[in-house]
């Protein structure tokens, strides 16, 4: 038995690796079962915790198009048979992560990522975790390391570019800032394996009080390294190089996203819409898809990524469409500025490495004050 530790509670993990993991030990594989931890207390997600507590198989829909044609199928997830709080269970997730735990996953969220000025005063050897995620894991692998110190493979799915590394960074710069021992500090470096991962899925809606709503695409891509693929499954990937697939995701499905969120904005008073009840509206497709075929096509093909790229568009045009899917164009909205930055600004950039005269009329238009 490979048991896994999984920080956060998350319907995206729900129905990502969660699913795949149960998928997997349907097929015979060694992998699993799942420890849930819930890190942070109070919320929303009392509800969602106890229901994982009771050990019970829990719905994943997946709902949507796949080459053009309509699925709706819902599978019983059966992977998770233990479900912990950290601020009230924290022993048992001392002893899980220490003496049980094989693989580790987590999913807190960029934010999750923030250290608390009380991080440094606590004793990681105490019976209440820490405030900070970071530092829960500090005082976690502390105790793994005193209980022998076998090695562990850490998947983090948060969205962060490099997440494995960023994550290594903050722990290994907390460990120097609390003196932990030279013999840690050395066993970390060498046994605990943090992997850079990118995840994508649209998880559009929960099923309470556990369970999820899903598109059918997905991708586990993981940055390869000194160990084997954790699972077996179509939707994991053990890749060499995460770069293309970050591309493609950052400079096609989310730039695409806002390419149309800006146009609705722009129309001052519209009513809010989603991204397929946009997409009907035959003006919005015709400039999304000049956007695509005269501007990101034509960028991705100077990086030797034509191919590849061509047929994520015609993947991520599908999945705009999905029937079953209401993505709201406020949600998207969110933090535009940034992600004109991060998503249009970045590819102008990162394809004038190539061609520093590449036009690209439509995308500039966004970068206008």
């Amino acid at each position: 038995m490979r048991r896994i530790i999984q920080f956060g509670t998350s319907r995206f993990l729900q129905a990502h690796a969660d699913l795949f993991i149960h998928e997997a030990r349907l097929a015979g594989q060694d992998i699993g079962p799942i420890t849930v931890v819930k890190t942070t207390p109070g919320g929303d997600r009392a509800g969602r915790i106890a229901a994982l507590k009771q050990g019970r198989p829990y719905p994943v829909r997946i709902r949507g198009l796949e080459a053009g044609k309509v699925i709706d199928a819902t599978v019983e997830v059966a992977s998770i048979d233990r479900a912990l709080e950290a601020r009230d269970e924290w022993p048992a997730v001392v002893r899980c992560f220490a003496e049980e735990a094989e693989i580790a996953i987590s999913n807190v969220a960029e934010g999750g990522y923030r250290l608390d000025d009380a991080d440094a005063r606590h004793d990681p050897a105490g019976a209440v975790p820490p405030r900070s995620f970071p530092a829960k894991l500090l005082a976690l692998l502390i105790a793994r390391h005193r209980a022998g110190g076998r090695p562990l493979l850490f998947l983090p799915t948060e969205l962060v570019s490099g997440n494995g590394r960023v994550l290594r960074g903050i722990l290994t710069k907390l460990a120097a800032d609390t003196a932990q021992s030279e013999a840690f500090r050395t066993w970390f470096a060498q046994a605990v394996t943090f992997a850079d991962t990118l995840v994508d899925r649209i998880v559009s809606a929960e099923i309470p009080p556990i369970g999820a709503v899903a598109e059918p695409y997905a991708l586990w891509a993981i940055q390869a390294g000194t160990f084997d693929a954790p699972i077996q499954h179509p939707c994991v990937k053990l890749v060499e190089n995460l770069e293309p697939y970050e591309r493609l995701k950052l400079h096609i499905l989310n730039l695409g996203h806002t390419v149309i969120t800006d146009r609705w904005l722009k129309q001052q008073g519209a009513a809010d819409q989603t991204v397929r009840g946009t997409l009907e509206d035959p003006r919005a497709a015709s400039h999304l898809n000049a956007v695509y075929a005269e501007e990101v096509l034509p960028g991705f093909a100077l990086h030797g990524m034509g191919p590849e790229a061509e047929r994520y568009v015609a993947t991520t045009l599908e999945r705009f469409r999905n029937p079953f899917l209401e993505h709201r164009l406020a949600d998207i909205s969110q933090n535009h500025a940034v992600k004109i930055k991060n998503r249009i600004a970045a590819f102008i950039d990162w394809v004038r490495q190539r061609a520093p005269g590449f036009a690209a009329p439509r995308l500039s238009e966004l970068l206008a004050p």
